[in-house]
């Protein structure tokens, strides 16, 4: 339970937003709506003009027929009600559709701006917030806001409504609509006294929510671990923990909105009580007709309900508006990574320079200090060291994946924070540990990193990789379906995919990241014949586990706690000794041994 009450915590990049700065934000989303919001204007202004026609028409019928019982004034009558009720209908109608295409198309940008906001973010963000949270901000979030221009919408009908009304009700009684008006503002006020409660009572909604579906989302994701370990029970309790909380976060915010209608209405019974005697003194009193009275008594209708829902509109709006503020907060975190500049690359030789830098993930773990390398352009080097040594962070850092706190990282003499981060993305290959494919085929998944390659050049690279053995052995070949994150490939197949993708981009800084630590020696093989592709006149930095993936680089960089403690080729660093010599004593040596166990075996079963 103490993880749930953490996550109703702020997240770190939230902020509050004044009401006037978030209207302000939301109005600028119409802005591309203006001629739309103009005719919902009109049909506004036509409906409320038709409405407050409908109680002072039926007003002044009641007196005529008084004077005139005939069945034709009767009759026209009730067909003038009739035409103002097919009227009112029809210009509300139109008012609903055309508001509801405004409101479609402001939540479709708005979670464009959203979505777009999630594609920039750097990984350090991901690191820190549950990609389940950030996903209820795009989907959940992005959707309560859509109801803030609804009752947006509604309100205005409402004021219109209410002006126009009190502007005839002033005629008929001074008084009587004086009295009005001192009562009035108790029930703004009761409404008011909500808005505190009710903006913090929904903001932990939406977070409790978020968490909900961060639980899920990572459940679904990591349902193949729970299984192997028989976690389902604990799974399923951990969640019905989180769920306890959103039920008893949602209750109270059900509570706090379904109380301020009876309150706000027995606020108003007292008003309309006190206004039925008054009037009815008056119409004793013969200073006031019966057509009045009754005007009266149903203007206290139409005014006492667009000013409760007003006033419970503004309880409703802290849901959207919270709702908003979390989906700009957002759009609005700043970025870690911050580039100085947008210089573009026509090409890149790929020498790389680390001068002096410093980075650390927190400032409680410091990874590199005063860290300096130079990669030579099409050189292959190779990151040795245990683990937390600082290999996966030097190849973030390569690819402006993260910020570093000091000193220059420079490609080709460039500072790395002056260049076009898409443009030089773009001339860069990764291939990690556990690849990522999406749902589709092989050959979309290569196409990913060419989108206008043809058949013919996926299938030419996907032949380079192993020499296209592994093809033959997929049911469909290159159109076989790789299932969600690439489930029904094993974990080889998808490191196939991965190199051939990345053959396609054709970059021209290549970064593996312990590319073969998950494979079986038979795939390995396969790979390795792919990279001596791949390697050849390209800068690469390897960062690896196996020996065959290290010991035919140019240079190899022996790291421990971030500092470089030795570096030469795999034959000098055994002659030399040194550390690298007893990690190969100690852990290449045997892999290497097993390795060719391993492969002798798949030999013999073949």
């Amino acid at each position: 339970m103490g993880f749930i009450m953490d996550g109703l915590d702020a997240e770190d990049y939230d902020r509050q937003y004044k009401d006037r700065e978030l209207v302000s934000r939301i109005l600028g989303y119409f802005k591309p709506q203006a001629p739309r919001m103009l005719a919902v204007a009109l049909a506004i202004v036509l409906t409320s003009l038709v409405n407050t026609a409908m109680p002072i028409f039926i007003s002044q019928s009641l007196d005529e027929l008084v004077q005139d019982q005939a069945t034709a004034t009767l009759i026209r009558i009730t067909v003038v009600i009739i035409v103002l009720g097919v009227l009112g209908w029809g210009f509300n109608a139109v008012r609903q559709w055309l508001s509801a295409a405004a409101i479609a198309n402001v939540t479709l940008k708005l979670r464009e701006d959203a979505f777009d906001a999630v594609l920039h973010r750097d990984l350090s963000f991901y690191d820190q917030f549950p990609s389940g949270k950030i996903v209820s901000r795009v989907t959940s979030d992005t959707q309560a806001f859509s109801s803030v221009v609804t009752l947006a919408t509604d309100l205005m009908s409402q004021l219109l409504m209410i002006v126009l009304l009190v502007g005839y009700l002033l005629t008929v009684s001074v008084d009587l609509t004086i009295i009005l008006f001192i009562l009035a503002p108790f029930i703004v006020a009761v409404a008011l006294a909500f808005r505190k409660i009710a903006r913090n009572t929904v903001t932990q909604s939406r977070r409790v929510n978020a968490i909900v579906n961060s639980h899920i989302q990572e459940t679904v994701s990591g349902i193949g671990v729970a299984k192997t370990f028989r976690q389902e029970q604990a799974v399923y309790d951990e969640f019905l923990d989180v769920n306890a909380q959103s039920y008893k976060i949602n209750l109270r915010t059900g509570y706090v909105f379904s109380s301020i209608f009876p309150l706000l209405n027995g606020v108003a019974a007292f008003g309309t009580a006190a206004l039925v005697y008054f009037g009815g003194l008056q119409v004793q009193g013969g200073t006031f007709s019966a057509g009045d009275w009754y005007l009266f008594i149903q203007g206290l209708a139409l005014f006492w309900f667009p000013l409760t829902s007003i006033a419970s509109f503004w309880s409703q709006f802290q849901l959207g508006l919270a709702a908003g503020e979390r989906v700009f907060a957002l759009i609005d975190a700043e970025p870690r990574v911050v580039q100085t500049g947008n210089r573009k690359l026509d090409h890149i030789d790929g020498e790389i320079r680390f001068e002096d830098v410093n980075f650390a993930y927190t400032d409680k773990e410091q990874v590199l200090e005063n860290f300096s390398l130079t990669i030579a352009p099409g050189e292959t080097l190779a990151l040795v060291g245990h683990t937390g040594s600082g290999k996966s962070s030097i190849g973030k850092l390569i690819a402006r994946f993260y910020e570093f706190q000091e000193g220059q990282i420079l490609i080709d003499g460039q500072d790395i924070r002056t260049l076009d981060l898409h443009e030089y993305h773009g001339k860069l290959g990764i291939v990690t540990q556990t690849p990522f494919l999406f749902d589709g085929t092989v050959r979309e998944n290569i196409r990913y990193g060419k989108a206008s390659a043809t058949d013919e050049e996926v299938e030419r690279v996907a032949k380079l990789v192993g020499q296209g053995d592994w093809i033959g052995i997929l049911p469909n070949g290159l159109d076989t379906e790789v299932g969600e994150r690439g489930g029904s490939l094993s974990m080889g197949q998808r490191q196939l995919v991965a190199l051939a993708r990345v053959l396609l981009q054709n970059p021209s800084i290549f970064i593996l990241d312990e590319a073969t630590a998950s494979v079986d020696p038979l795939t390995e093989t396969l790979i390795q014949e792919g990279l001596d592709i791949v390697l050849e006149n390209r800068t690469s930095v390897v960062i690896a586990h196996r020996l065959s993936t290290i010991k035919n680089a140019d240079r190899i960089i022996v790291l421990r706690e971030g500092e470089i403690i030795e570096q030469g080729t795999h034959d000098s660093l055994l002659a030399d000794g040194g550390h690298y010599a007893e990690l190969y004593n100690t852990y290449f040596r045997h892999q290497s041994l097993e390795y060719i166990e391993d492969l002798q075996n798949l030999l013999a079963e073949a």
